[in-house]
């Protein structure tokens, strides 16, 4: 027969919503001993399945449930769980709301979904004295976003689905050491083409993701950019992370310049003779910096660059002007004649 104070415990059990059990459960199991799912189902008034939902709730929000099979088996906390609350300083906070304003203007970004969720969590761990302070956030700290690249086309690109899928999963598989399966778009050859790659790390650059892995093709480490990347899964195959591997070796534009390399065996090559003063306006860009420039017999330069498309390579040699001048191949040379008569005719009708 039930006592009062269980008839009252068992009435407000059964009152309670999923939050407040999956606490109260949390409660429970924080003194290290064993809790049975049937105590668990008993104390609060509700069926075996409901704990289970319970248990894998609090493992979904990263509350380490141990669990042990068996007659005297349950569940309790991984020892060394409940930390202290963290306490967070003004300055602190204020550093803290600066480093999230950065990546909320990112208009993708890998795990979103989790950094919110972790957001959460940060903030309810703070002091409620800084409880306002991170809410009223948006006031007093903003970022600007990444303007266009006008000079370089190709480089923006309008979040999908696709790319959101493609920096999560890459992301799971460079976590948990699994390979990754997608087929990626490259422009210069207009078509899809199978991939599967071993996540290594990934690369923000100008508001696009560059992610790089081992292609297992080839061998190489190669990366793509995460826009062009369709049906991202993670699959079952594991594989060994190179401890020698770390993304910084790729940043202050290593990667781009590999990659430039490689158009170099797959895409015809653009040559454009150049003054000393416009060579070295363009090894100051971002891009055309990783081109190959070599001596010229007339005095300049002549500067030897991947084509990957007319929208790129002929508004540079317009903008160029007079002294630069486009060598090859010779369709580019005859689009860029077709382009500057078009210009001509215009300026001589006003004349």
């Amino acid at each position: 027969m039930f006592s009062f104070s269980e008839t009252i415990r068992t009435d407000r059990a059964q009152t309670m919503n999923s939050i407040e059990r999956a606490l109260a459960i949390l409660l429970l199991m924080s003194g290290g001993k064993l809790v049975s799912a049937t105590t668990l189902a008993e104390r609060f008034g509700v069926s075996l399945r409901t704990i289970y939902r319970d248990i894998d709730r609090l493992n979904a929000l990263g509350v380490p449930v141990e669990a042990a099979r068996g007659a005297e088996g349950g569940y309790r906390l991984a020892k060394g769980y409940l930390q202290p609350p963290v306490a967070l300083n003004r300055n602190e906070t204020a550093a803290l709301l600066a480093a999230l304003s950065l990546f909320r203007v990112m208009r993708v970004m890998p795990l979103a979904a989790d950094l919110e969720a972790a957001e959460r969590k940060l903030i309810a761990s703070l002091p409620t004295s800084m409880h306002k302070l991170l809410s009223d956030a948006d006031r007093f700290i903003g970022t600007e976003p990444v303007p266009p690249d006008i000079f370089h086309s190709g480089t923006k690109a309008e979040p999908t689905a696709f790319w959101q899928q493609a920096l999560d999963n890459f992301m799971i598989g460079l976590l948990e050491n699994r390979r990754v399966r997608f087929q990626y778009f490259n422009p210069s050859r207009k078509d899809l083409k199978e991939h599967d790659v071993e996540p290594r790390g990934a690369i923000l650059d100008r508001d696009l993701w560059y992610l790089a892995g081992r292609c297992v093709d080839t061998g190489t480490v190669k990366t793509y950019r995460a826009d062009r990347i369709k049906d991202c899964a993670v699959s079952g195959m594991r594989f060994r992370p190179d401890p020698d591997f770390t993304i910084r070796d790729m940043l202050g534009g290593v990667w781009l310049n590999q990659a430039m390399r490689r158009w170099e065996d797959t895409n015809q090559i653009a040559e454009i003779r150049l003054s000393d003063w416009q060579a070295s306006r363009l090894q100051s860009d971002w891009y055309y910096k990783h081109a190959v420039f070599e001596a010229d017999d007339e005095n300049g330069l002549i500067m030897r660059v991947p084509v990957t498309g007319l929208a790129r390579l002929l508004p540079l040699v317009r903008w160029l002007g007079p002294d630069a001048e486009l060598l090859g191949p010779p369709e580019l040379r005859e689009a860029l004649l077709a382009d500057l008569k078009t210009m001509a005719d215009k300026y001589e009708r006003v004349a």
